[in-house]
């Protein structure tokens, strides 16, 4: 989501929440839109993939944020952009991982060092059968404890 009209047409779509994406979008337009959001009844999942993203974003009351694991530019995945950037979270914010999750131990790995949440895809997009898959990743992982 990047413009007002989006929010609103998301809140009249039945979403309950948007996705605000920060290297897509200074700083106060984020804010901006984020604010609109809860404003009209939307939850705002903020998503960074840099230090330099969350430190622009620090000084505003963030609820949720996604740490996206997958570089924008290059499209690699890599665990350790959430495990470095969440020290930078502050207390209360609920952590989303997003992206490169596809194996029990790299659950465990992510709630180790303070993920709350995880938003898998392409995991699940390549399974025959997705619903089995989740299963498997929550049971093998020990994430339902």
């Amino acid at each position: 989501v990047i413009d007002p009209y989006q929010v609103h047409e998301s809140k009249a779509a039945g979403a309950d929440a948007i996705l605000l994406i920060a290297a897509v979008m200074e700083p106060s337009r984020l804010i901006e839109l984020k604010e609109l959001a809860s404003e009209i009844g939307l939850e705002s999942l903020v998503e960074v993939h840099t230090e330099e993203e969350m430190v622009s974003l620090s000084s505003h009351s963030l609820e949720l944020i996604g740490i996206n694991n997958r570089d924008l530019a290059t499209f690699e995945t890599d665990l350790a952009v959430s495990i470095q950037l969440v020290k930078h979270v502050p207390n209360g914010t609920v952590v989303v991982s997003e992206s490169g999750i596809s194996k029990p131990a790299d659950l465990q790995k992510l709630m180790n060092h303070g993920i709350h949440a995880v938003l898998i895809g392409e995991h699940f997009m390549r399974s025959a059968n997705p619903g089995v898959a989740l299963s498997r990743l929550i049971a093998e992982s020990g994430a339902e404890k």
